[in-house]
């Protein structure tokens, strides 16, 4: 059924109640529209497309956090995101322990503030692993000392750097840490009412459950570049190829990837009988001439011609031609 009646709709119904073909119950229910709730306190200022972007972007964050701190922290750290949705910003402010460890921070060129909340069941754990313990916490709950705020503020710049870099397809972006606070009912950096976006993440260390860390996105901040977040708009920067600093980038951490090099000497054949009488000693006839250049493989593929020598007390070879596949430019 349509929203709107059309007025040729209209005049039959008042048509059938003036003849009484139709009562006024059956009137009000072929008349009355698709009604949706709708709760103004709470706008979804965020599409279900937008929030669908978030997730696969932040699972993407989740796993570049997993590989830094388990590397940073010499621990096994495993971080999952649990759950992406919207709120207004009182509720996300109510839904947070006091005391915690929420960090303010920015994400130049965006205007305004977002936050990362990390439970104390994690941070603590994570401060102990910096300080050299062994990643325990107890179970006296209390705020932040100087030193503990000092290093935990390091440890949150870490983090927001690979947020930036699991941002880089959708929007360049800068963070910059504000301030790190324990009482988040001071932050009172958005109306009540403001739409924010959350997105949850759940610790482990060591195989053992921790806590959340929540990330927390206001509309504010995120509506001059909501509508990159439409798939649409995803599809259509990709269709474009890949931009210079991409390829760039790409050359420069290829060229520190591993090759397997393999130099032949020679070949030969000899029977069974032959290879089980070899001694010390005994001399093999190759199928290669002195003068003649070695084969130089590339991870199973023939390069260079290189002949043999020694640097120092090691052997060496040195590349004095391209293949023949080479030079034919195949």
């Amino acid at each position: 059924m349509q929203d709107v009646l059309s007025q040729g709709e209209i005049d039959s119904l008042l048509a059938a109640l003036t003849s009484g073909e139709l009562s006024l119950e059956e009137a009000q229910k072929t008349a009355a529209p698709l009604i949706k709730p709708y709760d103004f306190r709470r706008p979804n200022k965020f599409s279900k497309e937008h929030l669908r972007t978030l997730e696969i972007m932040h699972q993407h964050f989740a796993r570049l956090l997993s590989s830094f701190l388990s590397g940073y922290l010499r621990a096994a750290i495993n971080v999952e995101m649990a759950s992406v949705g919207q709120m207004i910003y009182e509720e996300f402010i109510r839904s947070i322990p006091s005391p915690t460890a929420l960090a303010v921070f920015g994400l130049k060129p965006l205007e305004g503030p977002a936050l990362l909340e990390i439970n104390t069941q994690v941070i603590f754990p994570m401060l102990d692993l910096l300080f050299g313990g062994p990643g325990t916490s107890s179970d006296q709950i209390r705020e932040l000392t100087d030193i503990e705020v000092t290093v935990a503020r390091r440890l949150v710049e870490r983090i927001l750097e690979h947020l930036a870099q699991a941002w880089h397809d959708f929007y360049t972006v800068e963070p910059r840490v504000e301030n790190i606070e324990s009482n988040p009912r001071m932050q009172q950096l958005y109306s009540p009412n403001e739409v924010v976006a959350l997105i949850t993440f759940s610790v482990s260390i060591n195989d053992e459950e921790r806590g959340f860390v929540n990330l927390c996105l206001p509309y504010l901040l995120m509506e001059p570049v909501i509508s990159r977040l439409s798939v649409r708009q995803q599809f259509s920067r990709q269709a474009g190829g890949p931009r210079p600093e991409d390829l760039e980038r790409l050359s420069h951490w290829l060229g520190f990837s591993r090759v397997e090099l393999q130099v032949i000497l020679g070949e030969a054949e000899i029977t069974v009988h032959e290879l089980l009488q070899l001694q010390e000693g005994d001399v093999l006839v190759l199928n290669r001439h002195l003068n003649e250049d070695l084969d130089l493989y590339v991870e199973g593929e023939r390069k260079f011609g290189v002949q043999a020598g020694r640097v120092g007390q090691n052997l060496a070879v040195q590349v004095v031609s391209l293949s023949g596949e080479d030079m034919n430019g195949e």
